[in-house]
């Protein structure tokens, strides 16, 4: 499993249009092969700013079979049009741990 790590600023004055958009487009995401799981969390400090982690089996489940799809189309018009800047996006896999609810 890999998870993908985003950090998304969002324009000012956006976040809950973002928001609803991004319930949208979370579908869409969720449809995909190769896909585990995802968790968007809203800064506390900063209003605007989010981070998005996705799990996914492989790198290429995302790099490929998502981000070459039609799907990410629909997922590009329901969501960069908030990010200012547009975001980088990184890969991390496991090492250690783990967490206790």
């Amino acid at each position: 499993m890999i998870l993908e790590v985003a950090i998304l600023t969002v324009r000012s004055g956006l976040e809950a249009e973002f928001e609803s958009a991004f319930k949208q487009a979370q579908a869409i995401i969720a449809s995909m092969p190769g896909y585990l799981g995802h968790e968007l969390q809203r800064c506390i400090e900063v209003a605007n700013q989010y981070v998005l982690l996705v799990r996914w089996e492989t790198v290429a489940h995302h790099e490929v079979g998502f981000r070459q799809s039609a799907q990410y189309q629909e997922w590009r018009k329901l969501l960069h049009h908030f990010y200012d800047p547009f975001p980088t996006v990184q890969h991390y896999q496991l090492v250690e741990g783990g967490f206790a609810v």
